[in-house]
């Protein structure tokens, strides 16, 4: 059993193609520095992630795949599937050797792999959209914190930049504690103080909030009871569109 062990980087698994292309050596197993050694194996190989080796593999994927299915990969990577590494190496190994492009490819299990969990990752980027919430602190600074079930904040940050370029945020995540400061002309990456409130509840304290804030969050909680119609309550649907691990940091699910 030949086993490759590289650092769980995406630069790590390109490196690990690189290593494998040029070892002739096609692994059973890849694993993580986290992940235990079976008892009985052939060959161990420590992948050292190099980026001029996974900028060569990802300029050949470049040329093999369209645009839409490198960035499917890229955002598929970002699963919590622990199978996912081997599959996405299979999918890279398979597209830089192939003289036709292979994304098209159902019947190969590793692209479907990337196709499911590129779906996965993005229906999540898409919930933090519709679900975020932003309150306005005292000086003006809008905070919002997450709970992704993927490390999916930088795939977020273009749309907030976009839509809020006039404004300071900072977009926390709370499983991963890291966040974005944006100060109106670029964005940092930051970290908090675990010890505060607000990391555990999501809610600032009146005494951090702009005074208006209290009122427009009331308001907004009004507006959502008084335009739901009672008699057409659907409890289940409800938790279907807006699943229930959302509701913590809702405004409208707080305080009704």
């Amino acid at each position: 059993m030949i086993i490759f062990r590289f650092d769980g980087s995406f630069d790590g698994l390109l490196t690990a193609v690189f290593d494998s292309f040029s070892r002739k050596e096609t692994p059973e197993m890849l694993l993580q520095p986290h992940d235990a050694l079976p008892l009985f194996y052939d060959v161990l190989h420590e992948v050292d992630t190099g980026m001029e080796k996974a900028r060569r593999v990802w300029k050949k994927l470049s040329k093999v795949l369209s645009k839409g299915a490198c960035s499917a990969l890229v955002a598929a990577y970002l699963t919590d599937n622990p199978e996912f590494p081997m599959y996405a190496f299979r999918f890279i190994c398979r597209a830089v050797a192939s003289k036709t492009s292979i994304e098209t490819d159902f019947s190969d299990q590793s692209v479907l792999a990337v196709l499911k969990e590129c779906r996965r990752v993005r229906g999540e980027a898409h919930r933090i959209l519709q679900f975020l919430r932003f309150q306005k602190g005292i000086d003006g600074t809008y905070f919002a914190l997450i709970e992704p079930l993927f490390d999916i904040l930088p795939m977020t940050l273009s749309h907030f930049k976009d839509r809020f370029g006039d404004q300071s945020f900072i977009v926390y995540d709370r499983l991963r504690d890291y966040g974005y400061f944006y100060n109106k002309q670029e964005l940092k990456k930051i970290r908090l103080d675990k010890s505060m409130g607000y990391m555990s509840s999501g809610k600032l304290s009146s005494e951090q909030l702009d005074p208006e804030e209290l009122l427009f969050q009331s308001l907004w909680r009004t507006y959502f009871k008084s335009t739901a119609i009672m008699e057409r309550l659907n409890p289940r649907k409800q938790r279907q569109d807006m699943p229930v691990r959302y509701w913590k940091y809702l405004t409208e699910m707080n305080g009704i």
